[in-house]
């Protein structure tokens, strides 16, 4: 695999439920933004998941297979982006919100352990801008569009960050809806310019 070769489309293995599948794609996660390409293997993989290796391949096919689902944002940005303008800011943040406490992931943070590496990861920060930035740049009204789309990226991002980062303080205890209350009025004043 090449750092300039296109990656097909796969979808969200773990809207298809079962945590062996589920464990996979998170340590796939890890570790395709923390090493390089190159260096990462299905039995290292397998290992961090706790399943066999055979079990990846069963699920995923070959590595490069599953680099392409772990590069793949399309599935989560449809997920945020599915409401109409005038309440995407509050349905952005109780899906981020839902999906992380469901998931046990969060759908867009993994592109930030790749911003300072190079090779294949960079695939994810070009994934991420086209199927999380651009996609929200087609959709915004008025002038601007494109810097407030990756100003509403980076406001997830964070949103994603500080949720990961405090997993036991108050946004643990706080339902989705209330955490929408206080942050989303942000992103909506982005989404409306």
């Amino acid at each position: 695999m090449t750092g300039g070769q296109a990656i097909a489309t796969a979808p969200d293995p773990a809207a298809a439920g079962g945590t062996g599948r589920s464990a996979i794609l998170r340590a796939a996660r890890r570790a395709f933004t923390q090493r390089p390409y190159a260096e990462v293997t299905i039995r290292s993989i397998a290992a961090d998941a706790g399943v066999s290796p055979s079990l990846v391949v069963k699920h995923f096919g070959r590595k490069e297979e599953l680099f392409n689902t772990v590069a793949d944002f399309g599935p989560a940005a449809a997920e945020l982006f599915d409401a109409p303008l005038d309440a995407l800011g509050r349905h952005m943040v109780v899906t981020l919100v839902t999906h992380r406490r469901e998931r046990q992931s969060d759908p867009l943070l993994r592109v930030v352990f790749s911003l300072g590496n190079q090779d294949e990861r960079s695939l994810l920060r070009d994934r991420f801008h086209e199927q999380v930035t651009d996609a929200l740049t087609a959709r915004l009204p008025g002038h601007d569009r494109a810097l407030r789309a990756e100003l509403l990226a980076g406001h997830l991002l964070g949103l994603g960050a500080t949720l990961g980062l405090h997993r036991e303080g108050a946004g643990a205890q706080a339902t989705p809806e209330r955490i929408a209350d206080l942050y989303a009025p942000a992103l909506q004043k982005l989404i409306t310019g």
